[in-house]
């Protein structure tokens, strides 16, 4: 059961509306990395998991996420306020409109108008939220990881925001929901790491002859050895052969039935290639060099 509470989680205030600034936070209102993603990733994620403990922590997060939903979505709402009230009622001249609302050359006109300054849930490039965003698998040790990998994502886009406004208020609630993602990041790595057995992720087991061998795959100059191709935790394969396993390394149907082999046959020779026909192409009649050859058709080509 969820209630709303009629305040937000941190207060915000913003000294001046911004329509391009509004615009830039959408990306963490309908982004890919944003609130309304993490909020359906976690929340879908606690529904399903049966240890209590992980529950109760995937469904705080996820009600924390659409707490910092509503944040982002104050924001962008007050840095619109002019836009929305100029657009509304249409007290300035088409081009001054215009003007204020592309501030710097950013395409915030396209919300502003389409969506009269409210937040709408589209990233900032006008691409509308999909349910693609949420990448859950069901396996907790590796929804976990990509988990803390999402976090890490989102603050990352934080800080870029950050950078992009002198606006103190701003800064300040962004500055907090960029802890909140560190927050999750630590919540996130302690519940992975209190599952015993959490690597590899699922329950089969690796293949046991590749699973420490490191196949360098470069050629050529540089390649640097650390601890993750070092002799200490891999089997080095400087030159790994074509195939790895000792076989062929062909690609085989070891059993085909006799109708279908026929079938194959036959296609492949009904559409195989005459290597000893040098075709004119309708790239070349566009040509100089088509032109040449139909003018003087004896001609060999270069």
């Amino acid at each position: 059961m969820f209630r709303h509470v009629k305040k937000l989680q941190y207060t915000v205030r913003v000294e001046k509306p911004n329509p391009g600034l509004a615009n830039l936070l959408l990306e963490q209102f309908g982004g890919p990395q944003g609130e309304l993603a993490a909020a359906c990733r976690y929340f879908t994620q606690g529904l399903g998991d049966d240890d209590p403990g992980r529950k109760d922590m995937l469904m705080d997060i996820a009600t924390e996420e659409l707490s910092h939903l509503e944040i982002i979505g104050s924001l962008v709402g007050m840095l619109n306020k002019g836009a929305k009230g100029q657009l509304a009622e249409g007290t300035e001249e088409e081009g001054e409109i215009y003007r204020n609302i592309t501030g710097a050359g950013n395409d915030s006109h396209l919300t502003s108008l389409l969506y009269g300054g409210g937040p709408p849930l589209t990233n900032s490039g006008g691409v509308p939220w999909t349910a693609a965003y949420i990448d859950t698998i069901g396996e907790v040790t590796a929804d976990l990881r990509s988990n803390i990998a999402a976090e890490a994502r989102a603050k990352i886009l934080y800080e870029r925001l950050i950078n992009m406004t002198d606006d103190v208020g701003v800064k300040d609630a962004l500055g907090f929901l960029m802890t909140r993602e560190v927050a999750h990041q630590i919540s996130f790595e302690k519940a992975l790491y209190s599952i015993r057995n959490n690597f590899p992720p699922g329950k089969l087991p690796p293949i046991e002859q590749y699973s420490n061998v490191y196949y360098n795959m470069s050629a050529g100059e540089g390649d640097i050895r650390g601890s993750w191709n070092s002799d200490e935790n891999f089997e080095y394969v400087a030159d790994p052969a074509p195939a790895v396993d000792g076989g062929d390394g062909e690609a085989t149907v070891v059993t085909l039935p006799s109708d279908q082999k026929t079938d194959l046959l036959n296609m492949a020779s009904r559409t195989a290639s005459d290597r000893s026909l040098n075709p004119t192409t309708g790239a070349e009649l566009g040509s100089t060099l088509g032109e040449a050859n139909q003018i003087n058709p004896d001609k060999p080509r270069s």
